[in-house]
């Protein structure tokens, strides 16, 4: 029987990225708004969730069995009233009594593990409740987060220093049900995006939350004015993030962009594998800021252009950008150390 199963454990997870049934996929990709969702156990942990909850002034996605909310009545309706939302978890029974109890409608579900089954999607779309994203293993913008009860006093105060607002998820600016297009943008990242970074020993500079650089050490390209095997610093973009916030608008990304600069700076200074790095460079599209930002450009060879030209268009293509590049063909960019230090730093 296990046999039989395995698939389903896969398949109905991405079915619900695609957006089957309903479900959810997150809100505006450049937002700092997350949706914080809390998976509540027992009365003490409920207990435990409003207090921490209440200490750093956040509202949250409480996540909740029907058995458990007619234990505890009082609290449930007591997170009502602090502006909580209620969602269902679990097997998808007694959605009335879910909504007695915490005295507003509930209109989403997390379904996990076994409970994500075809029979349960199908119950909670005949009740118009929607399923709830399946929750990012790390914080990103207008995605959930889920955080367990005995992980708040320390996760709420990191998020916010890192620029977060959490919120309810029926909060998240722009909510939206999942397409067809976000589980592909899901399986590009993890097959390509994912296994790219592990190959070539990608940093992501990313914990903040309008932070889009990353950065790998490598040996000098063949472009560059050094002499073979010379440590350097090779940048790459967040392209989902940076796609997130150029749509929230120009002066926004300038902005972001500028303090990721500076991450780099940090970087370069307190990361052991980044110590010896002469230079630091990048070949984008994009290169038309980081000519304003002091870097040098140097064009590429004609195939080697035609090459990356087309991986970032693909890019463009999966994470769905209408911003034109700086040019029309990718060039080298590149920085001595001293100099991007002396600037950015």
């Amino acid at each position: 029987m296990s046999t039989l199963r395995s698939p389903a454990r896969f398949l109905w997870p991405a079915l619900t990225r695609a957006g089957v049934f309903g479900a959810l996929h997150g809100g505006h990709p450049g937002d700092p708004r997350l949706g914080l969702t809390v998976p509540v156990h027992t009365a003490s942990d409920l207990r435990t969730v409003l207090t921490a909850l209440r200490g750093a002034e956040v509202r949250a996605t409480l996540l909740l069995s029907p058995p458990l909310a007619r234990q505890v009545p009082g609290e449930v309706r007591a997170a009502t009233h602090a502006g909580h939302e209620v969602a269902g978890w679990g097997k998808p029974t007694a959605l009335a009594l879910l909504e007695v109890t915490a005295g507003q409608p509930v209109t989403t579900w997390a379904l996990d593990g076994p409970a994500l089954t075809r029979p349960h999607l199908a119950l909670l779309a005949a009740r118009g409740v929607r399923p709830l994203p399946l929750p990012s293993p790390t914080p990103e913008p207008g995605l959930t987060l889920r955080v367990a009860p005995g992980d708040l006093v320390r996760a709420l105060p990191e998020l916010k220093a890192l620029g977060y607002r959490p919120v309810p998820v029926r909060e998240l600016p722009e909510l939206r049900p999942a397409a067809p297009r976000d589980l592909l943008i899901h399986v590009y990242r993890r097959l390509v995006d994912d296994r790219f970074a592990r190959a070539h020993g990608v940093t992501p500079l990313t914990g903040r939350a309008d932070a889009v650089m990353r950065i790998a050490a490598r040996p000098a390209p063949s472009e560059l004015p050094f002499p073979p095997g010379t440590p350097t610093a090779e940048l790459h973009l967040h392209s989902p993030r940076l796609v997130g916030l150029t749509a929230r608008g120009a002066l926004t990304a300038y902005r972001a962009y500028q303090r990721s600069l500076r991450d780099v700076a940090r970087a370069l200074r307190e990361r052991p594998e980044l110590q010896g790095a002469r230079a630091v460079f990048a070949v984008t599209l994009f290169h038309g800021p980081l000519e304003k930002n002091g870097f040098t450009l140097v064009p590429l060879p004609p195939l080697q252009a035609r090459v990356y030209g087309l991986g970032f268009r693909l890019m463009r293509l999966v994470y769905g950008t209408t911003v034109s590049p700086s040019e029309t063909e990718p060039k080298l960019a590149w920085m001595e150390r001293e100099a991007f230090l002396a600037r950015h730093g």
